[in-house]
């Protein structure tokens, strides 16, 4: 089976609906990464050994 062969089904049913994938929003996404970078730069200050 190829791919092409399986991918059919999946992209005839996408096509058909007009609202089956809901985008992430973009602010709580962005926000998101934020908050995570912030809390990896406070642990690496934080435990940093070279002082």
């Amino acid at each position: 089976m190829s791919l092409h062969a399986a991918a059919a089904p999946v992209r005839s049913v996408l096509a058909e609906s007009s609202d089956a994938h809901h985008s992430l929003n973009p602010i709580v996404t962005g926000g998101g990464a934020l908050v995570v970078l912030l809390i990896l730069l406070f642990l690496t200050t934080r435990f940093n050994k070279d002082r």
